[in-house]
């Protein structure tokens, strides 16, 4: 698991899940053979898989941290640039998007609608004018998957949940929560209190 990835799988255990890493999911495709009909299998990895007893979360997390950071026409897969659109196919191709949504929900035994796809971002593409995070919000929300819209998290809504995880007086032996505890100690952060 990346490092970005375990911030958000501390964030959705905060939330009652039960997290796990990178699982790969089969789907079959249609090869652009012209001769005759041909499909082949691919499987398609979900970076965090989340479930409860309500719900079961796919999420795919970018943090994209010290580059340019998520940018919305490669999200929508709308840019002449496909290797950067495939880098976001459980997002922008509803084929995939909905095989993959229908297998986890065959695997884990949880009707498709209560099947949730979610997106965490550590960085979008020219944050100081918001105008990326303000489409690839608008997109996803227009977006039918499984039982509902995509749903974005950014960076903010990620470290909230984990300062306020971090601030439980409860020992959990996560490097992600120890570092934060850490740097408390250290008199270098506020674990549990509001920003300003």
């Amino acid at each position: 698991m990346e490092s970005f990835e375990q911030f958000v799988a501390v964030a959705m255990e905060a939330e009652g899940f039960i997290v796990s890493s990178a699982i790969k999911f089969p789907v079959q495709r249609q090869t652009r053979k012209m001769i005759h009909s041909e499909t082949q299998t691919h499987g398609y990895e979900v970076d965090l898989v989340a479930a409860r007893s309500d719900r079961l979360v796919l999420a795919t997390v970018k943090s994209f941290f010290g580059s340019r950071g998520v940018a919305a026409e490669h999200v929508t897969g709308v840019s002449t640039n496909v290797r950067s659109n495939n880098l976001y196919l459980l997002l922008n191709d509803p084929v995939i998007r909905d095989a993959v949504v229908t297998a986890a929900a065959e695997r884990y035994g949880y009707p498709v609608d209560q099947v949730t796809v979610r997106f965490y971002v550590g960085r979008f593409a020219g944050p100081t004018k918001g105008a990326h995070e303000a489409k690839i919000r608008q997109w996803c929300s227009d977006q039918r998957v499984g039982g509902g819209p995509i749903e974005v998290y950014g960076l903010d809504d990620v470290v909230a949940a984990v300062r306020k995880a971090a601030a439980s007086k409860t020992y959990r032996d996560n490097p992600v929560l120890v570092t934060l505890k850490v740097l408390e100690a250290a008199g270098h952060l506020s674990v549990g209190e509001d920003e300003p």
